[in-house]
């Protein structure tokens, strides 16, 4: 029986490390001014700030408006307050609102319209019209019983008040060592209407395309504080980053760029990145943002108890802040860096070099504003993550030594201080694509006659 045992226990292991690869860096640069603002996210704040949430009792979406202790108008007025003290801290640098809107709840058999009330933190950036979109839904449920019962309370302590402050902390700490902004706008986006569809992103998604704006990523922490599953095991190092692999999107770049920034600026939390959009069966407010061929990504606990989500259980006492203040850490390494870098090469564009043989391939992209480099990233098409990073200089044209058919390349800008886009990656089916450049050795094209006159 004890050999049994130990089999058993050995296969376990063997399973839990099979394809396993160490994080990467993927040659980003370590910021000394990120690293210093990390330090002032405190999980003290972060407990202080939940509890508050879990003290409003329920945070449905139908919820009371009226009452100033009780209901979702209560708590969506309380983070406003909270914001807005952050802001007046930085001396006004965040611009604090109400993102407002109403919804049918198509879940529902009457199908009610509901009022939708986002509350979103603006640290205006240089270009702004380019946004970082970092978020968290407020509203809570008791949805495994009843997912229209909006007078019974409902915790929601860590689905999602967790994700709710980690945000909230975010914005803070953000604003205090960054009040001018970096070259990216941010929104720290509260969510409401999440439990009855992710009513509140797809407004925020929705509003942002009319306004013309240019999302470089769109994150959302939901259910961040949970450290111990319903057999005991503990998991208080790692967090889950879930992405679909669309090398069109990007969402499996932004995976990467996650992952290379964990290992940058807290290598003791692992990065456990999951291709595909979200848990089986389960949604994020991420998904309005995918579907309009946005790069997004949801950070999740490692290790989910559903005998707590959307029920009475999901209480104050089962959320591990210290663990809350490594992922709202690991937000801030990412938001910081991609809002600090150039925007990614919107289109690219390949040819075989004929001179080489066709080992070889001409790499083209187009230009990025504020550019002062570009560099070129190679993996195999089975490797997790980049293996080799080519400096390509200040051009948009580049004859690289790598035979393409067997490896995925991506293209990335590199900005004066040093900070790194999202990679856009070169071929990618479905992807936005430059005219293909001439092969190098090939015969010039014939000239055109003359239109007639």
């Amino acid at each position: 029986m004890r050999a049994r045992l130990l089999l058993a226990a050995a296969l376990v292991a063997a399973s839990s490390s099979a394809g396993a690869q160490a994080p990467s860096t993927i040659g980003l640069q370590r910021d000394p001014r990120i690293a210093a603002a990390l330090g002032d996210i405190s999980p003290a704040r972060l407990r202080a700030l939940d509890s508050a949430l879990v003290a409003f009792g329920t945070r449905h979406t139908m919820s009371d408006t009226l009452s100033s202790t009780r209901g979702i108008g209560a708590a969506r007025r309380w983070i406003h307050a909270q914001l807005t003290r952050a802001s007046t801290d930085c001396g006004g640098c965040l611009r604090i609102e109400f993102d407002t809107g109403s919804a049918v709840v198509g879940r529902s058999p009457e199908r009610p319209t509901v009022r939708l009330v986002n509350v979103v933190a603006w640290l205006p950036g240089r270009d702004t019209s380019r946004v970082v979109v970092i978020g968290g839904h407020y509203d809570s449920c008791i949805c495994s019983t009843n997912a229209m019962d909006f007078t019974a309370d409902a915790p929601g302590a860590d689905d999602d008040g967790s994700g709710t402050v980690a945000v909230m902390e975010l914005a803070r700490v953000t604003a205090k060592h960054f009040p001018r902004g970096f070259d990216a706008s941010i929104a720290f986006v509260l969510y409401t209407g999440e439990e009855q569809g992710l009513l509140g992103s797809t407004q925020f998604a929705e509003r942002l395309a009319r306004e013309g704006r240019t999302v470089t990523a769109a994150f959302t922490d939901d259910i961040v504080g949970n450290v111990v599953a319903d057999d005991g095991r503990m998991d208080s190092t790692s967090v889950r980053v879930f992405a679909v692999d669309s090398l069109a999107v990007g969402g499996g770049e932004l995976a990467r760029y996650v992952w290379a920034t964990g290992a940058l600026y807290q290598p003791q939390f692992e990065v456990l990145p999951v291709l595909r959009l979200d848990r089986l069966g389960r949604g994020g407010d991420h998904r309005p943002f995918v579907d309009r061929g946005i790069p997004g990504l949801r950070f999740t606990e490692r290790l989910e108890n559903y005998k707590r989500q959307h029920l009475p259980t999901d209480s104050l006492a089962d959320v591990n802040f210290g663990y809350v203040a490594r992922v709202a850490r690991l937000n801030l390494a990412t938001v910081a860096s991609l809002a600090a870098a150039p925007a990614r090469p919107e289109r690219t564009g390949y040819a075989r070099d004929r001179a080489s043989g066709g080992q070889a391939f001409t790499i083209r992209w187009s230009p990025v504003a504020n550019a002062a480099g570009y560099e070129l990233l190679v993996r195999r098409t089975t490797a997790p993550t980049y293996t080799r990073v080519v400096a390509a200089g200040n051009v948009t044209e580049f004859l690289l030594d790598e035979q393409l058919d067997d490896v995925w390349v991506g293209v990335r800008a590199v900005g004066a201080d040093g900070h790194r886009s999202l990679t856009t990656v070169v071929g990618a089916p479905g992807g936005p694509r430059l005219q293909n450049p001439q092969p190098r050795g090939a015969a010039p094209a014939p000239a055109r006659p003359p239109a007639a006159p």
